[in-house]
């Protein structure tokens, strides 16, 4: 296994770590540790990327497992982040679920026919846009109850991260319109 594999690896076996720290209540600013690592565990995502295309290390294993570790990572920390958070929090939520899940079976459809359908730009700028929504979320929980942190600090990042919210979710709608008019031929032959 490659290095850009063994970091798509690594980002889903910091999924279980994620979990618990958001969970450890009695852990001392747990959610910043949790910040902490789901940002290194997107970093992953990042790097392994930039390393399999400059060494000439892309894989068939890479191109399926890489979108799928983003998702488990993403899915785990919006489930997290979103959960008891009324009904525009739930209709977001199976919103980016279903096109998660949409995404997957045009995959598998396309696998079926002996084609890897590698992420394109308007899926990575909806990771990016995921990923930095959650480390905004992360943040505003973990500055949340901490007095040290300015009046003024909590509501410019409440405003960050409801406006971040808007926008992520409107980049997985795109996003996943476009994957799904992009490969509507892989329908047609169905």
């Amino acid at each position: 296994m490659n290095l850009p594999n063994k970091l798509t690896v690594l980002r889903v076996f910091m999924i279980p770590l994620f979990l618990f720290l958001f969970f450890a209540e009695y852990v001392s600013w747990n959610y910043l540790w949790a910040l902490i690592v789901f940002a290194l565990a997107s970093l992953t995502d990042m790097l392994d990327g930039k390393i399999a295309r400059s060494r000439g290390l892309v894989t068939d294993f890479g191109k399926l497992m890489d979108p799928l570790a983003d998702k488990l990572l993403v899915v785990s920390a919006l489930v997290c982040l979103l959960q008891g958070g009324g009904t525009a929090s739930t209709v977001c939520l199976i919103l980016i679920l279903s096109r998660e899940f949409m995404v997957t079976a045009i995959r598998q459809l396309a696998s079926g026919k002996g084609i890897v359908l590698a992420a394109d730009i308007w899926g990575k700028l909806k990771t990016v846009t995921q990923m930095v929504w959650i480390c905004l979320a992360l943040l505003d929980r973990a500055l949340l109850f901490h007095a040290a942190v300015s009046l003024r600090t909590r509501v410019y990042l409440g405003y960050l991260v409801t406006w971040g919210f808007v926008l992520m979710v409107a980049m997985t709608v795109i996003s996943g319109l476009h994957y799904c008019w992009k490969n509507r031929q892989l329908f047609a032959d169905a």
